[in-house]
């Protein structure tokens, strides 16, 4: 205060001008900080919602089945070939190709969604994905139960679910079978793609749960190693 001079009327204007002036400054600097930190927090939260929406997609995938083969075949077209079976032939009995055409397509979402939780799961995760490509790439088949748990215990973290009971028995989970059409063909390989995008839309609604998570987000992959 002893540097303020109230001597005259202009001596004040200009001391009030000049506070007036910095109390500006600084008003422009914390909302200019503010609207940086919340566009950063923008786009950390949609980086986190299209993780989550991801695998919540691979975890349909990976787990849409409880009964049946739950193992998944990584025989080719090529190795189909090789053993003499033609799946192109006319002759070729119906119960052989639409089981082989099914068990690729299987094949092929499993292989999409094993790529997106290696690009986007924690190291856990990626650690059991890698072990089942792997065991895909050496022609055994493989199972994803394990990989399964470990992302439905990381999803039901990050959406602040309570975890799965203890005592629950959930029996192992598979690759989801894509639907059936009536006839061959397009018809089939539509029921196919239609399968797909209800997974992708399943997990579009995962995303939007998982709004405003950011923080909950992002330290947890330290927890997704944790299985129920």
């Amino acid at each position: 205060m002893r540097s303020l001079d109230f001597s005259s009327w202009h001596t004040l204007l200009s001391t009030l001008f000049g506070l007036a002036l910095i109390t500006l400054i600084g008003v422009g600097m914390r909302l200019l900080a503010m609207q940086v930190i919340q566009q950063r927090r923008e786009r950390e939260n949609r980086q986190i919602n299209e993780r989550l929406r991801t695998l919540i997609a691979a975890y349909k995938v990976l787990g849409g089945s409880f009964t049946g083969n739950l193992a998944v075949d990584p025989t080719h077209l090529g190795e189909l070939r090789r053993r003499g079976v033609d799946a192109d032939a006319p002759g070729q009995a119906d119960a052989e190709r639409p089981g082989a055409e099914r068990a690729r397509r299987i094949r092929d979402a499993v292989e999409a969604a094993l790529s997106d939780i290696i690009l986007l799961g924690t190291e856990d995760q990626v650690r059991l994905a890698a072990t089942v490509a792997g065991e895909l790439a050496q022609g055994r088949a493989a199972h994803t139960a394990e990989l399964v748990v470990s992302l439905r215990d990381f999803i039901r973290h990050v959406l602040d679910l309570d975890p799965v009971p203890a005592g629950l028995s959930i029996p192992p989970q598979g690759p989801k079978r894509p639907a059936t059409g009536k006839g061959k063909g397009d018809g089939g390989k539509d029921d196919g793609k239609g399968g797909g995008r209800g997974g992708m839309g399943g997990g579009g609604m995962g995303g939007g749960m998982g709004m405003g998570m950011g923080g909950g987000l992002a330290g947890d992959d330290s927890h997704g190693g944790h299985h129920g």
